[in-house]
């Protein structure tokens, strides 16, 4: 799956990567949240999304500075920027990336940029909401 990964990237296949992330969370077996509350934490799922994309090798960052607030996890892969931010529950997560203009900070590096917002959902702890738009200057 890391290939598939890196391929839906590099082409901005933007289905192919949801689709793989929500077999991966589809497969985390239902017991490790049982006794906790790892489901309900925004920083559950991204860290499943940072060990995830880190072990395959890509240049992403966690908790991406910028002066308007904290992008949740930035990919840097060839010459596109995938701007990623997740949300549990019904809160929208690619109206913050707009709202606080994240993709400013990338705007000067000459590179495509996807704007990706992730929502999950606390009973199936799954991806229950996947937008994305590419940036436009």
């Amino acid at each position: 799956m890391s290939r598939d990964i890196i391929v839906a990237l590099q082409s901005a296949n933007l289905e192919l990567f949801r689709d793989i992330f929500t077999s991966l969370f589809a497969s985390i077996p239902y017991n490790n949240y049982v006794k906790n509350s790892a489901g309900e934490y925004e920083g559950y799922y991204a860290s499943v999304f940072y060990t995830y994309l880190t072990a395959c090798g890509l240049h992403i960052i966690a908790e991406d500075v910028t002066s308007a607030g904290r992008i949740d996890l930035t990919i840097l892969i060839g010459d596109k920027v995938y701007i990623l931010e997740f949300k549990v529950g019904n809160s929208d997560a690619l109206t913050q990336i707009k709202d606080k203009d994240y993709a400013k900070k990338y705007l000067s590096d000459d590179k495509e940029i996807y704007l990706v917002g992730i929502n999950f959902d606390r009973e199936s702890r799954n991806i229950s909401s996947f937008e994305w738009e590419k940036s436009t200057p």
